[in-house]
């Protein structure tokens, strides 16, 4: 029994994912791209529009797993530790290409390029949802709560995008803290 349209569509996305993963996007042609996964570029072509579009499909699968990897991580931790657990993930040499890719599609899609006119948007306001409700769900005051969750969006890809242009993964690192201790408010002295 053949494949469906969206099977075949979701296996050649995950196998791209994939591709990425190891390969990275630097040298990433339709036709070398197809060739690596066993199909046409004019497969690809029908599946996704355009390289531009398997681009922006690879980012958004990339995005929802890791938004699927902190829901998994808050249900047990709080948002400090749900915090370093997911730069920890984020920080993994083995996401920097997907992280690369990330930061061009954005600044492709800014630019007007080949995508939909609200890729940008959508790769906020997935986030900002998500994060919402886990600051609402830590006791944060709802009027808060988004304003808050939009600056840890901006510090964390601010930060990504600084470990990805110098390496400096212990000067990011140690900035991701100094926003967390911020964001935890002063230290309050304890009761007794």
């Amino acid at each position: 029994m053949a494949a469906s349209y969206e099977e075949t569509r979701a296996r050649l996305l995950h196998a791209a994912v994939d591709h990425v993963a190891v390969n990275g996007v630097s040298a990433l042609s339709l036709r070398r791209l197809a060739t690596a996964l066993g199909t046409s570029h004019r497969m690809l072509v029908y599946y996704f529009g355009s390289k531009e579009g398997l681009q922006a499909e690879i980012v958004r699968e990339v995005e929802e797993r890791q938004r699927a990897v902190l829901h998994e991580i808050a249900l047990s931790q709080d948002l400090p530790a749900t915090a370093r657990e997911l730069w920890s993930r984020l920080t993994d040499p083995a996401m920097f290409p997907h992280e690369r890719l990330f930061f061009e599609v954005y600044a492709q899609a800014l630019q007007g390029r080949s995508y939909s006119p609200d890729v940008a948007d959508k790769f906020v306001q997935s986030w900002l949802s998500q994060l919402t409700e886990l600051n609402i769900r830590a006791g944060m005051p709802p009027e808060t709560a988004r304003p808050t969750a939009r600056l840890g969006l901006a510090v964390i890809r601010g930060l990504l995008l600084d470990l990805l242009a110098t390496g400096d993964s212990e000067g990011v690192t140690e900035a991701l803290e100094t926003f967390i201790d911020l964001a935890a408010g002063p230290v309050r002295p304890a009761r007794g």
